[in-house]
C-alpha cells in the first residue's frame, strides 16, 4: 500500500510517531556521529536524522508528490539518511543526488528567502525548472509562489550563510 503525505504537520508527525522513527534514528546516529561539531544548523533538515520526514524524494518528480520511504529502501547522503518508496527510486537518486534532493538542504524555501532556517512540511512542496522545493506550510507556499523566481534569487542569495 503507498501511503502519501497529505500536507499537514499532524498527518507528518503520525507517520513518522512509530515504531520506524526508533529504527530510523538507530541506522542515522552514525551518520551524527560523524558529523563535524558546529554552531547553527546542519546543511540538511534532518529530523532524527531523517530527511524529508521520510519521505522519498524521487517520488516528488515520478509519483507528483510526496511518497513515504521505507526503512529497507534508506541510504545516507550530505549527513542525513535518505529514504525511497523503492529500489528504483533509490537508485534514481544514488546516480545523481543533486537532482533530487530538495533546494536548501530541504529547509523551508520561503524562510530561507527570508534570512533564516525552518522546518518543513513534506505536503508543501513546488517544483520549478527541475528543482524541488519545500516549505513549512500550506500558506508558505502559497507565499513563495507569488514570486518564485524573486524568492529563490533571495534565497539563492541568504544559502548557506543562513545555517549560521
Amino acid at each position: 500500500m503507498e501511503r502519501t503525505f497529505a500536507g499537514s504537520h499532524a498527518t507528518t508527525n503520525r507517520l513518522m510517531l512509530c515504531r520506524r522513527t526508533l529504527l530510523l534514528s538507530s541506522l542515522a546516529m552514525p551518520v551524527v556521529a560523524a558529523l563535524p561539531v558546529e554552531a547553527g544548523h546542519p546543511p540538511i533538515f534532518a529530523e532524527h536524522g531523517i530527511a524529508i520526514r521520510g519521505a522519498d524524494p524521487v517520488a516528488y518528480f515520478t509519483a507528483g508528490g510526496p511518497v513515504a520511504g521505507q526503512i529497507s529502501q534508506g541510504v545516507q547522503w550530505d549527513g542525513a539518511v535518505w529514504l525511497f518508496a523503492s529500489s528504483e527510486n533509490r537508485e534514481r537518486f544514488e546516480a545523481n543526488p543533486t537532482a533530487y534532493a530538495p533546494r536548501y538542504g530541504g529547509y523551508c524555501a520561503f524562510a530561507v528567502s527570508r534570512g533564516h532556517t525552518a522546518p518543513i512540511d513534506p505536503g508543501a512542496w513546488t517544483i520549478h525548472d527541475g528543482a524541488l522545493y519545500l516549505n513549512r506550510t500550506l500558506r508558505e507556499r502559497a507565499l513563495f509562489r507569488r514570486d518564485i523566481a524573486g524568492n529563490i534569487r533571495r534565497a539563492d542569495d541568504n544559502w548557506p550563510d543562513v545555517l549560521g
